[in-house]
């Protein structure tokens, strides 16, 4: 029988710290600050980023089967349907608390849906697939920014997702190796990310220590992918580029100048670090 440990590992719950900052960013953009809707509007991108690692896994399961037995479902742990019955559910659960945050959110969670569904099940192992997976988290990013003010949540969803395009990119090398060229690519982009955060519009100080922040989390995975390009690197440059992800939304969100979403990721980071050290075993990549 499965347990509970088991499906929170399907569903990388660790990472899911790092999507709670994307509704939250999005909202603070868009309108300057967060509101009580902010709240169904976080707990919707949980969902659904949880749902697209169930998804993930389901689709992926003979793969891993040959290449890391140790995951729920190729270790016999959690039954593959019950993945994908899982993805389905929480799929209409993020779905529906977005529109709990208002019409424009939950339209924009169906459209997030429908490329996370089209990501795990047709574009993953494709050359679209780091392309598809931009759309997702720059998507989560709108998710919160959706309404009122939407425009000005466009350039920090548009950071977000061309981090995660590089991620996506660096992290299909997570077991045979990669190339030169994405590591030099993940570098390029990786400043050029930070270079936005500093760009935008609002406080210029705290887009600059943001921008610092994030380079000091993402920059030396990438720098050593395009050095040594191997599986090891790869891996580690995945697994550090999901870690900054908050990081990135703190300077983005640092830039708006509200406090509150500061404080608020703040305190993620200081959870998923505390997480990450009583945690003996698996992975989040």
């Amino acid at each position: 029988m499965s347990r509970v440990s088991d499906y929170l590992e399907l569903v990388r719950a660790p990472a899911s710290l790092t999507v709670i900052g994307d509704a939250l960013v999005g909202a603070a953009s868009a309108r300057g600050g967060v509101g009580g809707r902010s709240v169904a509007l976080v707990g919707a991108s949980v969902c659904l980023y949880s749902a697209g690692m169930a998804l993930n896994d389901y689709a992926d399961a003979d793969l891993d089967a040959r290449e890391r037995p140790e995951r729920p479902i190729p270790s016999g742990r959690v039954p593959r349907p019950h993945a994908l019955a899982a993805g389905v559910v929480l799929t209409g659960a993020g779905v529906g608390a977005a529109f709990l945050g208002g019409r424009a959110a939950g339209l924009v969670s169906l459209a997030l849906a429908g490329a996370l569904w089209s990501y795990d099940l047709v574009f993953s192992s494709t050359p679209a697939g780091p392309v598809v997976m931009a759309a997702c988290r720059g998507l989560d990013v709108m998710l919160g920014g959706a309404g009122r003010g939407w425009r000005r949540a466009v350039l920090p969803a548009t950071a977000v997702a061309a981090h995660t395009a590089a991620l996506t990119a660096v992290s299909r090398g997570e077991v045979t190796g990669t190339t030169a060229a994405t590591g030099r690519a993940a570098v390029a982009t990786s400043i050029a990310v930070a270079a936005a955060a500093v760009a935008a519009p609002g406080d210029r100080a705290a887009g600059l220590v943001g921008g610092a922040r994030y380079l000091a989390a993402v920059l030396p995975g990438h720098r050593a992918v395009a050095r040594h390009p191997g599986a090891i690197e790869a891996r580690a440059a995945t697994r550090g580029a999901i870690l900054a992800l908050v990081p990135l939304q703190i300077a983005l969100a640092a830039r708006t100048g509200s406090l509150p979403v500061v404080a608020v990721l703040l305190a993620v980071e200081t959870a998923g670090r505390l997480l990450r050290r009583r945690r003996a075993k698996g992975d989040i990549t």
